[in-house]
């Protein structure tokens, strides 16, 4: 008489994932050449076909900075897959801003929330008050003011950063609303 097998069930049945053993899984390596991370983000191998590569998430970055959508396609398909995609998308675009909106409503991203938090300014915080506060920290700390001060110089550039990031995020909102 065989030998009764162990269960993985405990006696709880719920506790099992499903299709759940003691062999082994069988893991998708990166397509790249030599690496040996787990495969589990699919790229296209080439346009409009359903071949795929995967890669690791760091090689699929790679791959996707220089991937071009639009390969082979002629000016008028171009433009017809552009529209076809923004219409079918427009939900989205369109929730991400809407006109009740207003800054510290989650509408900031976080580039935005950390670029206020340099400024010390809070969430909710207009243009305008970020402008003052910018001018007021940046008279400071700047380089004509306190020369051959490093320390100086850096938190200059932290807020001329942290004002460029709100500013091109205020003409984003104004171009879209």
């Amino acid at each position: 008489m065989p030998k009764p097998r162990r269960s993985n069930d405990w006696g709880f049945p719920r506790w099992r994932g499903y299709e759940e053993g003691r062999e082994a899984a069988t893991v998708r390596l990166c397509d790249r050449h030599g690496c040996e991370e787990k495969g589990d983000c699919p790229a296209p191998k080439s346009p409009n076909t359903p071949e795929r590569w995967y890669f690791c998430q760091k090689h699929a970055a790679e791959y996707n900075s220089k991937w071009d959508y639009f390969e082979g396609l002629d000016k008028a398909e171009k433009a017809a897959r552009t529209k076809s995609e923004q219409s079918e998308n427009a939900g989205y675009a369109e929730a991400q801003h809407y006109g009740w909106g207003g800054s510290g409503d989650g509408s900031r991203s976080a580039d935005e929330m950390r670029a206020l938090d340099i400024l010390e300014l809070e969430s909710d915080a207009d243009f305008a008050t970020v402008k003052k506060a910018w001018r007021v920290k940046a008279k400071a700390v700047h380089p004509d003011v306190r020369p051959g001060d490093k320390e100086a110089a850096d938190q200059f550039q932290r807020y001329q950063v942290a004002y460029e990031v709100l500013k091109a995020a205020e003409e984003r909102r104004e171009w879209k609303g």
